[in-house]
């Protein structure tokens, strides 16, 4: 297993990153960029275990409703890119409808799977092409290249083109997995590639986006400073990669296989995040009120109470999930399609309402409040002291980290890149109303109703 100075060395490759109109030489030392290093590198320290035979629990594959259920709470309590792994997840669970039209797919995926095991590498996912006129098939556009696709092969491999947006974590991984963003039709088949390529590969270019405060005082951001994690989009500028890197070549009837894998790796992680913010919006609704000294009246505890209704049914759906399994061909356990999908959708659709609910009973200061700089300034440090302690025993420190923290979580650059990932991580809410409804058993509900109306009957 790495070390975090490991993890930090192993990022000194050459990548070919892009931030604010400039190259980045080394991603571990930029203002942007350094600070999410080091939150991975943390998290490599944290795991750690000396030995050869040592292994990041992230690469365990679930075979019992305990290491399933030890996977979500894993992923809870480390950075994201230990939920990235969801996509080598993905491709362990395709593998045997992969395998059945090429025999040697699983074998590959397995083989990477271990390689990346024993190298403790990060993933990311890249599933989303840049699309163009979405009213356009791939093979309609006015550029080909608008969905990433094989462009040349030679006896080792294919080259690839085009880019794929979306990216989390892709300037700090090291390994980006490249899926087909939708199932391919026949005259498709350059589009139906999945594969894994290194970050550093020749050809490889990522324009990325930071979501860390590069000034100001720390302790205004401090949801952010912990959890903060960049975005890019990616470029394939005809990258080759090796064929034992490729998992799906030309394969159309397949080619969404994949996809759908990772949306149900995906959204099992979302639903377990989502529960544990539900908690902590709840708690920090109680604590506004508090602080506020609004706690008993009667409409500030109805929202509060909204809101611990909305973080059990998502730990509820969560429980759901993990204690209705499948099993796949290869003996790994797999949560519930129904719950999973239902309990992403119920959380990702209340989100917002549950925000609001937290800025009414917080108030305007959540946005208002001065810098913990200026507590620090012997000149402006009294009149905060003075004016923003709340109810009886409620220091202004306290108070103004609680705005602070709401600020940073729901309503600052970070809270609004994080409102539009959990609407749309894991495929969107129209895909996880369509997985719920397909896996819904709907003919023993109509049995139900026919059972009802045949009592009436009688």
């Amino acid at each position: 297993m790495m070390t975090g100075t490991q993890y930090v060395a192993s990022l000194q490759d050459g990548r070919r990153v892009y931030l604010d109109g400039e190259r980045i030489d080394d991603v571990t030392t930029d203002a942007g960029l350094g600070q999410a290093v080091r939150i991975v590198a943390r998290g490599y320290d944290a795991l750690h275990r000396p030995g050869d035979d040592a292994r990041n629990p992230a690469f365990t594959i679930p075979r019992t409703a305990d290491e399933l259920r030890a996977r979500c709470e894993l992923l809870v309590h480390h950075d994201v890119t230990l939920s990235l792994s969801a996509v080598a997840m993905a491709l362990l669970t395709s593998s045997p409808a992969l395998t059945a039209a090429d025999p040697a797919a699983g074998e590959r995926i397995r083989h990477w799977f271990d390689e990346c095991a024993a190298r403790d590498v990060r993933f990311a996912e890249l599933i989303t092409d840049a699309k163009g006129d979405r009213t356009l098939a791939p093979s309609q556009q006015d550029d080909p290249d608008l969905y990433v696709r094989v462009v040349d092969r030679d006896r080792d491999g294919v080259v690839i083109r085009g880019a794929k947006f979306h990216t989390t974590a892709g300037p700090i991984v090291h390994e980006l997995v490249v899926l087909p963003t939708k199932r391919m039709k026949a005259g498709e088949e350059q589009y139906a590639i999945a594969c894994a390529v290194p970050a550093n590969a020749p050809g490889v270019i990522q324009i990325t986006s930071s979501h860390h405060a590069r000034h100001g005082h720390p302790r205004d951001r401090p949801v952010s400073a912990q959890l903060a994690i960049p975005d890019s989009m990616v470029v394939f500028d005809d990258v080759h990669v090796p064929y034992e890197r490729v998992f799906l070549d030309g394969d159309v009837a397949r080619s969404a296989v994949i996809a759908h894998s990772l949306g149900l790796w995906e959204r099992l992680s979302g639903v377990a995040h989502m529960a544990h913010l539900g908690d902590q919006l709840a708690g920090m609704a109680q604590l506004a009120a508090e602080a506020n000294g609004t706690a008993g009246i009667p409409h500030i505890k109805e929202k509060i109470a909204e809101i611990v209704i909305y973080a059990t049914m998502t730990r509820a759906c969560l429980e759901a999930a993990l204690g209705n399994v499948d099993v796949n061909e290869d003996g790994m356990l797999l949560p519930s399609e129904l719950y999973t999908n239902a309990g992403k959708l119920h959380a990702a659709t209340g989100y917002a309402v549950m925000v609001r609910h937290l800025h009414d009973i917080a108030g305007g200061t959540v946005v208002t409040a001065p810098s913990f700089a200026d507590v620090d300034n012997p000149e402006t440090a009294g009149f905060i002291e003075k004016y923003l302690r709340g109810a009886r025993g409620i220091t202004a420190d306290h108070r103004l980290a609680l705005f602070h923290t709401i600020r940073n979580m729901t309503a600052d650059e970070w809270g609004g890149r994080e409102a539009v990932s959990w609407l749309q991580s894991g495929g969107g809410l129209f895909a996880q109303r369509t997985v719920t409804r397909n896996h819904y058993d709907m003919n023993a509900a109509k049995s139900t109703a026919l059972a009802l109306m045949e009592a009436t009957d009688g």
